[in-house]
């Protein structure tokens, strides 16, 4: 595996070095102001997760103003910039205590003592601010300060109210069309729940790789990443798109983890599940059928090593680019899982702006303290609305549900839903 992926980085190279570099960014910049752009999303958000087998239900509602500013570059062979970020977050609803100490996973800060449930109370608000500075050369850019990476092995969590950042450098370099190469090094992480730079407890982690689009349906890309005292990952991807003809196309896509942990009780921090070793493998293939507004998927998903893939300890909740992720990320020991899902975009029928995604994903062979062959299983639904003119232009509605069951060796059932709407705004 080690010599198959060296052989693909050598490719990419090789190939983009026969090519021309494309034109410079940075000669076409038209300045700090000019180039700049000022957003506000606004995101009203509620939850609902219905336990069984006695775990207590959890639910809360919350409102999010996420603004974003992004400067232009100066001109001149160097170009200077700023980019920055303001997030408030407004409880609604604390589902009266229900939702657990930083609310499902991250969605409000908390405050106080423990209520008569053992959990913190939610704030009522909460805010944060941050903002890097940025420098441009031809097509590669040096960015330092609080930001949103989205790469395989660092990859902010943008899932609940208001995101995850990190604070730390980044170079992208894209000099050869198609190649874009990434080198980074990062000291602090600040959850979506958090006003706080650096209570993520990260030291550091560093990250380097890129992606090369080889042709118009051929991809590849190689990660690697080393998160200080926690884990080492190692990241690879192909995707390959078969034109079919007119609105129809084949696509398959490979992804794979490589996990090395320091310790071997750093898995079960994450997963909880009495299992101790040093390493995981987690790869899935899925393929999709495209035909005019529909799409059908299947995809294989497998885990093997001494434990699951654990992720989110220094490198982001969403780091895991894998084909079977939806409320469950069917990433425990052992586990191997398939799905079938099918997408419809109804623009294809008249009414555009409509979407809507089904999954069902069946994990077996989990392996569990003094078992082997425990099992889990999502039935997952979307269906999300963009307005597409007029003054509300943009405003996108978004129901989300999973119906999630397992064994009694393994998990907890329950129904959830996630429910989004979200209007953005072009301030600049």
């Amino acid at each position: 595996m080690q010599v198959m992926k060296w052989s693909l980085i050598a490719a990419a190279v090789a190939a983009g070095s026969t090519q021309l570099a494309f034109a410079s960014a940075q000669s076409e910049s038209k300045g700090f102001v000019e180039d700049a752009s000022a957003n506000l999303l606004l995101r009203n958000t509620y939850w609902n997760r219905d336990y069984n087998k006695g775990t207590a239900d959890q639910k809360v509602w919350a409102q999010g103003f996420i603004g974003t500013f992004e400067s232009g570059f100066t001109q001149g062979t160097v170009g200077f910039g700023i980019d920055a970020f303001g997030l408030l977050g407004v409880k609604l609803d604390g589902g009266a205590g229900t939702a657990g100490n930083h609310n499902l996973g991250g969605m409000l800060n908390t405050e106080g003592t423990p209520n008569s449930k053992g959990v913190l109370p939610p704030k009522d608000e909460w805010s944060q601010a941050g903002a890097a500075v940025k420098a441009r050369v031809s097509n590669t850019v040096l960015k330092y300060g609080h930001q949103m990476p989205e790469l395989p092995v660092l990859a902010y969590d943008d899932s609940r109210l208001l995101p995850q950042s990190f604070t730390g450098t980044l170079l992208t370099s894209s000099e050869i069309e198609g190649l874009e190469l990434n080198v980074g090094r990062f000291t602090q992480d600040s959850p979506m729940w958090s006003p706080a730079s650096d209570e993520g407890d990260l030291k550091s982690i560093n990250v380097y790789g890129g992606s090369y689009q080889i042709t118009d349906d051929l991809s590849i890309a190689l990660y690697f990443s080393d998160v200080e005292d926690v884990y080492k990952k190692k990241y690879a991807n192909i995707n390959y798109n078969i034109p079919l003809g007119e609105d129809r196309a084949l696509n398959f896509d490979f992804n794979i983890y490589k996990t090395k942990y320091d310790e071997d009780t750093t898995a079960n921090a994450f997963f909880e599940n009495g299992l101790e070793g040093d390493d995981n493998t987690i790869w899935s293939l899925a393929g999709k059928y495209s035909t005019g507004p529909h799409a059908f998927i299947l995809a294989y998903q497998q885990n093997s090593g001494d434990v699951g893939y654990a992720y989110d300890m220094g490198d982001g909740g969403s780091a895991i680019w894998v084909a079977n992720s939806y409320y469950s990320d069917f990433n425990n020991a052992d586990e191997k899982s398939v799905q079938a899902s099918y997408e419809l975009d109804f623009g294809g029928y008249g009414i555009p702006g409509l979407s809507w995604k089904t999954a069902y994903v069946y994990g077996y062979d989990i392996k569990v303290a003094n078992d082997s062959d425990a099992k889990e299983r999502e039935f997952f639904n979307q269906v999300k609305y963009t307005i597409q003119s007029g003054p509300a232009k943009d405003l996108s509605f978004k129901a989300r549900n999973s119906i999630y069951r397992t064994d009694n060796r393994f998990g907890t059932d329950l129904n959830e839903w996630r429910l989004f709407i979200e209007y953005p705004l072009e301030i600049l």
